[in-house]
């Protein structure tokens, strides 16, 4: 029993921090102990000058105050991860301020980690970018640490990897950053089979295992990982396209839209440009084509593919004289 005690105290602590109040029955089940061993932990945290309160009686419990002296932040590793990966995605969000004080956050949370943990905030905090987006990606925070590992250490990393096509494949790629746009997350990576650089969405990634071999990074073909996504994107050709030509010139409809596309914005000549836009959803591009027409300009759908087509003309109907 004195062998586990060390590790129960830490549980302990890490269980009085998630909560306001525990009663002594509720610690003693998540330990697994009595309420007497529960009682003798809480003297000995005491005795380390960690401030626990405790009210007698049926309706008391215990409660970690605040003090001279608190405990180490206490996180598993997946914890860890989720915390950095909120921090960088609210530094990302593209308010004033929220950058710096995401930084500042990061810097004090490594400051009160276990030495332990140190590295996998670091690696999350120092190779993830967030363009801002209306929504928080959701993602496996073990699979991100593995792959915020591997870039910082420089390693190259395999994983089973499925693509637009339902095609499963395996893959092996230098690491380079990790980004978070429209919704998911994205590896941008140089991909050593295909001898080119490559982005993969995270989501779609299995397994990813570091072949502890290092590698000397190479130079992104874009001013940095965002940049490199948005032109990703842009070129790419999926199952659904249109192609607008737009009376505006290309500078002043970049401007006028609140978002990027999924596509891209081509000048013609000083007031007029083309617009490409291309996705896996029919509805996204519909989308986007509506937001366009609705500017005051004039709008000439030069093509697009059948259900694109259908849902622009379904949504004319609608409108109101």
């Amino acid at each position: 029993m004195r062998q586990d005690m060390p590790t129960r105290l830490l549980r302990l602590l890490s269980l009085l921090q998630t909560r306001r109040e525990w009663s002594g029955a509720e610690l003693a089940e998540r330990l697994g102990v009595t309420a007497r061993t529960v009682r003798r932990d809480i003297d000995r945290l005491r005795a380390l000058d960690y401030p626990v309160d405790s009210a007698p009686g049926t309706a008391g419990g215990y409660r970690l105050t605040s003090g001279a002296s608190l405990p180490p932040l206490l996180l598993d590793d997946d914890e860890v991860v989720a915390v950095a990966l909120g921090l960088v995605t609210a530094g990302g969000a593209g308010v004033s301020g929220i950058a710096d004080s995401a930084v500042r956050a990061l810097a004090k949370l490594e400051r009160g980690l276990p030495a332990r943990l140190r590295p996998r905030l670091a690696a999350v905090g120092g190779t993830s970018v967030a363009v801002p987006a209306a929504e928080v990606p959701a993602v496996d925070p073990v699979v991100l640490g593995v792959l915020a590992a591997c870039c910082r250490d420089q390693e190259i990393v395999t994983f089973d990897y499925r693509g637009r096509a339902a095609a499963d494949s395996a893959r092996r790629v230098e690491p380079h950053h990790l980004v978070t746009v429209r919704g998911h997350w994205y590896l941008v990576a140089h991909d050593l089979d295909r001898d080119d650089w490559r982005s993969f969405r995270v989501d779609r990634l299995t397994d990813p295992r570091s072949t502890r071999r290092r590698f000397t990074p190479r130079p992104l073909p874009a001013p940095d990982p965002a940049a490199y996504l948005a032109r990703s994107f842009a070129s790419a050709e999926y199952r659904h396209r249109a192609r607008l030509a737009v009376s505006l010139p290309a500078d002043e409809l970049r401007r006028r839209l609140f978002t990027n596309v999924p596509g891209e914005i081509e000048s013609v000549d000083p007031g007029r440009c083309t617009v490409r836009l291309s996705a896996e959803s029919a509805e996204l591009v519909a989308l986007y084509a509506s937001m366009i027409t609705a500017l005051d300009a004039e709008v000439t759908v030069l093509e697009s593919s059948p259900d694109v087509k259908r849902r622009l003309r379904a949504a004319r109907r609608r409108l109101p004289e």
